[in-house]
């Protein structure tokens, strides 16, 4: 049976195919208040500024296309049963042929019922609604009569879907990390529930907040990391053939 590998993703994956970082110099948070656009509260307050920031990035999202890494990344279900667990809310990695992706923080080309999909309703994604590259304004409704907005988690809601990935990454006989600061919480705290045989690979360019000694830092950019990735790492793990033990 082949090995699982798990990919944790951040926006240092996407950054290549032109698709801003939130947290780098000149990220989107340099340029936008992420509690007045991405939260909770500021959909509260001003839903129709949220729905804007979203509009805008749908339009940036069309013109990008998957880039080395995604690809890289989506070429590993050659060999493995790859999933990707992805903090990132594009589609680049589908579109790259990734079969086995999830969403932690949502997708940006998906809206629902503002009721929807909460505590209340055990996060059910029955109502979710591919738009994808459309726009969305106050005054568009779901069926039922309710104000549509997107299908992200914003700051101060729950990650319904993280426990699914703490058992991704607990099955996992290998953990990749591509692109992400480890910096955002309850995602850089996956990596614990690696099996403690299990080896974790971090593509990032930069220091990473997380300091583990099982860890080995490939301190590249995203595609290059993941031809480095393949060459060095990836034979030290051949994969089990049939009848072998």
């Amino acid at each position: 049976m082949p090995q699982r590998i798990a990919i944790l993703t951040g926006a240092g994956v996407s950054a290549e195919s032109g698709l801003g970082t939130y947290r780098d110099n000149g990220g989107l948070w340099d340029q936008y208040d992420p509690m007045e656009v991405a939260s909770a509260e500021g959909w509260r307050r001003n839903p129709g500024l949220v729905l804007e920031f979203y509009n805008q990035q749908r339009e940036k999202l069309k013109d990008c296309v998957p880039n080395g890494a995604h690809k890289a990344i989506a070429a590993l279900e050659k060999d493995f049963i790859a999933d990707v667990i992805t903090q990132n809310v594009d589609d680049l990695h589908e579109r790259a042929g990734s079969s086995r992706v999830l969403h932690l923080h949502g997708e940006v080309t998906k809206v629902r019922p503002q009721d929807s999909c909460t505590w209340e309703d055990d996060y059910s994604e029955k109502q979710v609604m591919d738009i994808g590259y459309g726009k969305v304004s106050l005054g568009d409704l779901s069926p039922k009569g309710v104000q549509l907005r997107p299908h992200i988690v914003f700051f101060g809601e729950q990650v319904p879907k993280i426990e699914e990935a703490a058992r991704i990454v607990a099955q996992a006989d290998i953990l990749l990390i591509v692109g992400t600061s480890m910096q955002v919480y309850p995602a850089a705290s996956l990596y614990t529930f690696a099996r403690p045989d299990c080896p974790v690979y971090l593509i990032d360019p930069a220091d990473v907040a997380v300091r583990d000694r099982r860890i080995v830092h490939i301190r590249e950019k995203a595609t290059d990391g993941m031809l480095s990735f393949r060459k060095n790492y990836l034979p030290l793990h051949p994969q089990k053939k049939k009848g072998v033990i």
